[in-house]
């Protein structure tokens, strides 16, 4: 049996096949009698929209592309459940692809989208997609980064300002009065570089902490519980008391890490350790873990904003939006040394515009 077109609806109707048009596209156009018998129609023969014949009409799709830097960090999935919310508003759908840190995927991604005629696309880059973005560009498609600012300002993106984070934590920890500090993360990303320099600034101003850099292959928890389980079988002096994890998957791989030896590493008693992201699961934790709190959903929505503005003229000025970053504390930080204590800078999820 052939499927149900606009013709059948229309005969089953009583309507024009214009009329099954608009109410499928514009119902806001169509009496409220004929949009109820167009419905009823549509109901009953089971009409499902050709939406690729409608792309090709029309040059666009009513989706959105996402590709997400890295899947396996919750992180990435709420901001993309942000966008996803943010996107229904406005009619639209996202199709989505992870590039899980690899360039060659990412780029894939991007030709699919754009074979797909998507109506933009959020990306949270990995490799160096300004070539390809810009292609996309002239092609009618605009695109927003997310967690990554536009060094040269060609595209608008959400973000954070991850040296703030950096400079959080560390001073978080230091007011524990934890003098002995490794910072644990994966360079390979912008995030981990920008994070570390929060971090250098605070050390510059607190000459007593000692500082010890842990890199490792790629920030999940598995590499996360290599690192805890190398400092847990250290000796008690050779350890540090403090560990700040570049996120918190890393940090709650270092929590299991730290409880593999012989002797589990009571956390905060003997090391207090901190992450950042605040996903779902650090407060759920065997040890509830303090983090670096930043709004993902609202970078998610906040992109969707702008993606669809630049959608409909690619001319409107590109924003870098920054949003500040807040700690969030839980039990594995302890509470505040008697003894010395730093001054923190607060902040909330409002957000700079640049």
């Amino acid at each position: 049996m052939p499927p149900v077109n606009m013709r059948d609806v229309a005969r089953r109707a009583g309507v024009s096949i214009s009329t099954v048009s608009n109410a499928v596209n514009h119902p806001e156009r169509v009496s409220a009698d004929s949009l109820r018998r167009v419905q009823n129609a549509i109901e009953k023969l089971g009409f499902v929209r050709n939406e690729a014949a409608r792309q090709l009409r029309h040059g666009r799709s009513r989706t959105l592309g996402f590709i997400m830097l890295d899947g396996k960090n919750p992180f990435f999935m709420d901001i993309a459940r942000g966008a996803e919310d943010r996107a229904a508003e406005f009619g639209l759908t996202l199709t989505f692809g992870d590039s899980a840190r690899n360039v060659n995927r990412e780029l894939s991604y991007l030709d699919l989208f754009a074979q797909q005629r998507v109506q933009g696309v959020l990306i949270s880059p990995y490799g160096d997609v300004a070539a390809k973005l810009s292609q996309l560009a002239d092609r009618g498609i605009a695109s927003v980064l997310l967690n990554r600012q536009s060094a040269d300002r060609k595209f608008s993106s959400v973000s954070v300002d991850d040296v703030a984070g950096g400079r959080l934590a560390i001073e978080h920890l230091i007011a524990r009065g934890r003098r002995r500090i490794a910072f644990v993360g994966s360079e390979e990303t912008s995030q981990f570089v920008d994070r570390l320099a929060g971090v250098r600034e605070v050390l510059e101003v607190n000459p007593d902490v000692r500082f010890e850099l842990i890199e490792i292959a790629t920030p999940h928890v598995v590499d996360g519980r290599i690192a805890g389980a190398e400092i847990a079988a250290r000796n008690i002096d050779a350890r540090p008391d403090a560990i700040f994890a570049s996120n918190d998957v890393v940090a709650m791989g270092i929590l299991q890490g730290l409880a593999m030896g012989p002797r589990p590493v009571l956390v905060p008693d003997e090391i207090a350790l901190i992450g950042y992201d605040n996903i779902d699961f650090a407060e759920s934790a065997v040890v509830p873990l303090s983090s670096v709190k930043h709004p993902a959903a609202l970078i998610g929505s906040t992109a969707v904003e702008l993606l669809v503005a630049e959608s409909q003229d690619l001319q409107v000025p590109k924003q870098q939006i920054v949003y500040r970053p807040e700690i969030v504390e839980r039990a594995s930080t302890g509470p505040v040394a008697k003894t010395k204590s730093v001054s923190v800078r607060q902040s909330s999820a409002t957000r700079l515009l640049r």
